[in-house]
């Protein structure tokens, strides 16, 4: 008997996450040096990791034979701290991919919607599918989410509505104005989840707080995979009122996140000086970027995150050109954007290598 045959039948068409290629399999894949290749594919944080996370997980993976907390305490106790709400008000996750698949878990089945904007995370369809939801898309409007059309694609089926603030792979944000009233407006039967992922790198970012102490049924993310630089060790959050954390809590999986990652985020949470640089440097770089690619006459969108999405014609072969020059970014062909390539904000010279081999290959 055949494998698949005893494989659910949503199993046999649920797409597959395409991630960034990592340089390791670049290098072996192309025959290049892997310290000549620079990776601008995954937003990940040019400048590393937090030093003070660093230090912390070092400390932390001596003792481990011992198993993690398993409620994450003393990191949601920093999270309330830094938030000014309670403790029982944050769910950690294995990077806040994690958060999205609880709430599946928790609010999904056969016959519910879940309203999203299109192109945004893929992440949403992929679990929104995985529980036998329909994914109701809303295109996006000059690369912004339309709030008002995704208003009004809310029927009394739809269970989730996911808005990014930034957007990926756009880098665009609505406002905060726009995004609290629309969050204001959702229905009861509706949670409606924030992704913030990006935010840390907006300077005036929306602030869910007040909606979330009235007890509305919304949700905000986070991770520290961003600008903490923490991407390898997978730690997320999710903010809202302690009935809904309840409820996420209770299809978590005990030890879903290790004690490295734990003591790491919690270090990281106080290194307020590393990530005020990298939010400055991030702007500096995102200028720097937008510049060069108007200069080579290029289509870009303006970014409020850590990554800039520019129109090249040929996506594919721009990558492929690009990535046998030892220059990794991202193809936008699975997000429905053929002609574009989302290129992640490195560091000047990484920057300027790029620009550089841009304008040859064009």
């Amino acid at each position: 008997m055949k494998i698949k045959s005893l494989a659910k039948p949503a199993v046999l068409t649920q797409p597959v996450y395409e991630p960034g290629k990592p340089i390791e399999y670049v290098a072996r894949e192309l025959g290049l040096d892997p310290a000549g290749i620079i990776k601008l594919a995954s937003n990940e944080n040019p400048a590393g990791p937090s030093p003070r996370a660093v230090a912390a997980a070092k400390r932390a993976l001596e003792q481990g034979e011992l198993y993690p907390d398993g409620g994450c305490y003393a990191l949601r106790q920093k999270l309330a701290q830094a938030y000014g709400l309670g403790a029982d008000q944050f769910v950690v996750g294995n990077g806040s991919n994690e958060i999205i698949e609880l709430l599946g878990h928790t609010f999904l089945g056969a016959g519910d919607e879940v309203v999203m904007g299109a192109p945004a995370f893929i992440v949403y369809k992929l679990v929104t599918l995985l529980f036998g939801a329909k994914a109701v898309e809303v295109p996006l409007v000059n690369h912004r989410h339309d709030l008002a059309a995704m208003a009004r694609a809310i029927t009394p089926r739809t269970k989730l509505v996911f808005v990014a603030c930034p957007n990926n792979p756009t880098g665009t944000a609505n406002s905060a104005e726009e995004l609290l009233a629309f969050a204001r407006s959702l229905p009861d039967h509706v949670v409606g989840v924030f992704d913030e992922a990006y935010a840390e790198f907006q300077e005036k970012p929306a602030d869910l707080r007040s909606l979330i102490r009235e007890g509305k049924n919304i949700i905000g993310l986070r991770t520290f995979s961003k600008i903490y630089g923490l991407a390898s060790l997978r730690v997320g959050y999710g903010y809202a009122a302690p009935g809904l954390v309840a409820l996420l809590n209770r299809v978590r999986q005990p030890f879903n996140v290790n004690a490295i990652g734990q003591a790491a985020a919690l270090a990281a949470l106080d290194d307020r000086e590393f990530t005020e640089k990298c939010a400055r440097d991030n702007r500096a770089g995102l200028a720097q970027l937008e510049t060069g690619l108007r200069a080579l006459k290029l289509e870009t969108v303006p970014s409020e995150a850590n990554f800039i999405l520019v129109k090249v014609g040929a996506g594919a072969r721009l990558f492929d050109a690009l990535q046998k020059r030892g220059i990794i970014v991202r193809p936008m062909a699975s997000y429905g954007m053929p002609e574009w390539l989302r290129i992640t904000v490195g560091t000047k010279p990484q920057n300027e290598r790029l620009l550089t081999e841009l304008k040859v290959l064009l």
